[in-house]
């Protein structure tokens, strides 16, 4: 489980396909605190630690997370947001987030707001998987590449999130353009709730 706060930006440093598994490689500032077997969020998506090995580490993807997320279009030399698992002892200072990132989103605007920015995303809406808790709502928690982040004028397939500075630089935030695919995780919350709402009116 995490909490969206990201601690840094990775850098992928080598990418291998190996029949439908992806194995990427990172290295990031706390390489030499990571365990076998960890779990760290990689733009949002919960991947475990398989090897760690001269300042780097290395996690597997398989090919339902590839389908699902941004991680299959990863390069070398790319940023990736990461956050280690939440410790229960602290403060839950984002959302909820567990890590199992439901589909992407195309940004298609960036705006200017003053010092801040305002990100626009569209993503393809489903009316079933709505139903089950699939969309955001306005002032709730959306996951976009891990970061946990509040929603401003949603739409039916589109929402936007403002962005202060601090987050900008901080995360790759400021790689993402009109264009640019981003993984993005529900709130639970919501998830939850609509499914008790369909049980209890059957």
């Amino acid at each position: 489980m995490f909490s969206g706060i990201v601690e840094e930006f990775a850098e992928v440093v080598n990418v291998v396909k190996e029949q439908e598994n992806l194995h990427l490689t990172l290295k990031c500032s706390f390489v030499d605190e990571l365990k076998i077997d960890q779990s760290v969020a990689h733009n949002g998506v919960c991947l475990t630690v398989v090897s760690i090995q001269d300042g780097t580490y290395t996690v597997t993807a398989m090919k339902e997370t590839i389908e699902r997320s941004n991680i299959g279009l990863l390069k070398i030399g790319d940023k990736v947001n990461v956050e280690r698992s939440m410790m229960m002892n602290g403060r839950l200072d984002g959302h909820i987030v567990q890590g199992h990132v439901d589909q992407t989103a195309t940004c298609v605007a960036l705006d200017d707001a003053e010092g801040s920015w305002y990100f626009t995303f569209k993503y393809k809406f489903d009316k079933e998987m709505a139903k089950r808790g699939y969309f955001t709502v306005d002032k709730g928690s959306v996951t976009v590449n891990g970061v946990s982040l509040t929603v401003c004028n949603p739409t039916e397939d589109t929402f936007q999130v403002a962005i202060i500075p601090y987050t900008f630089e901080h995360t790759n935030f400021h790689t993402i353009k009109p264009g640019s695919v981003v993984n993005i995780e529900f709130d639970i919350i919501g998830k939850y709730l609509s499914r008790m709402m369909r049980l209890t009116s059957e």
